[in-house]
């Protein structure tokens, strides 16, 4: 029997041959050594540098969003305290506690605007804060799932109307509701109360601090309970379950558990609220009533800071009276930012407390 053919070696394969084929093409796909030795040192050097100056970049153009803030702001604070310079030299210090408010004598004062401004935003807190509280606690603890969803996004679009819608509807449907049941009824039960007597005393007008407290609280409300609803779902589910498992209540999971793990974020919201309450010009103009008085009585008709410089600052005929706007827009500033820098030292010494 004849033997098997005789195996030819690589190099004298014929040229057709399949294996001689193959090994030509892998040749071709695959780079010479020496070339892939020359091209790795030079690549890495380039690739670095593209990476350093890539970083640089990105470094500058963070510090410069940082730096904008910070200059915008400056600038702003800067600007009106030159604008309202004028008005503060001239009334000092006065400027702050003095009730009167007369463009004819040109004698200013910011009592009344600061006043209104802070019992406004307090009783908005007063009112939106449970409210708020009651949302978050509902939507994460209690609620079924399926009106979750749809909670939640009614919630949203509150947050999405224009303040001017809010102030629409308060003037031409929540102030003649006022005015007819709810200020009629506090006069008449409690009126007459030893100390609380006085802040509901007064005619049934339906504007006044109350109706603006009123609106402000449920403008401010999809903040804050948003805010509340997003920590609460951040609560780990095991906390909750052994809870449970000890045989705590519902109440007390939400006292015990759920509100020690989430103080620090829940003050925050609050105090982002505040801040919301504190600048909010439209729906306050329509409600308040824009008087220049200094009252004791939520049924009264008052003034805030920013109702002040949205009614009369295309009014104001003369330099001192446009200073004193002016200068009403600083305090405002300076009002928010004390505010907010007590927020955030509260929240320092809670983080400190909880050992963060």
């Amino acid at each position: 029997m004849p033997g098997p053919p005789a195996r030819l070696p690589p190099d004298h394969l014929p040229p057709d041959h399949p294996a001689d084929l193959t090994r030509k093409a892998v040749r071709a796909m695959s780079p010479p050594a020496t070339a892939t030795a020359m091209t790795a040192p030079t690549a890495q050097p380039a690739r670095r540098a593209r990476g350093a100056a890539g970083d640089a970049l990105f470094r500058a153009a963070a510090l410069f969003a940082a730096l904008f803030v910070l200059i915008s702001l400056s600038a702003a604070a800067l600007s009106m305290l030159y604008g309202g310079l004028p008005a503060l030299m001239k009334f000092g210090l006065g400027f702050l506690y003095h009730v009167a408010w007369n463009p004819v004598r040109q004698d200013f004062g910011a009592a009344v605007p600061i006043y209104g401004t802070l019992l406004s935003s307090a009783l908005a807190m007063l009112i939106a804060v449970p409210v708020s509280f009651g949302i978050a606690i509902f939507l994460t603890e209690v609620s079924p799932r399926r009106l979750r969803g749809p909670i939640a996004a009614a919630i949203e679009l509150l947050a999405g109307i224009p303040s001017i819608i809010y102030g629409m509807w308060g003037l031409f449907v929540f102030v003649p509701y006022m005015s007819d049941h709810i200020e009629p009824w506090l006069t008449d039960h409690l009126g007459d109360l030893p100390l609380l007597g006085a802040l509901f005393q007064g005619p049934p007008l339906g504007i006044g601090m109350l109706t603006a407290g009123i609106i402000l609280g449920v403008m401010i409300i999809p903040f804050i309970s948003s805010v509340m609803r997003d920590v609460f779902a951040l609560v780990p589910p095991s906390l909750r379950e052994a809870a449970f498992a000890l045989g705590a209540t519902r109440w007390e999971v939400v006292s015990g558990v759920v509100l020690p793990y989430t103080r620090t974020a829940v003050v925050g919201g609050i105090f982002l609220g505040l801040g919301r309450a504190l600048g909010e010009t439209m729906a306050v103009t329509f409600v308040l009533g824009n008087a220049h008085e200094l009252s004791a009585s939520l049924l009264m008709p008052g003034n805030s800071i920013a109702a002040a410089i949205a009614n009369e600052f295309t009014e104001a005929d003369s330099d001192i009276y446009l200073s004193s706007l002016i200068a009403l827009g600083f305090l405002l500033f300076v009002v928010t930012f004390i505010v907010l820098a007590a927020a955030k030292i509260m929240l320092l010494r809670l983080a400190r407390n909880e050992g963060n």
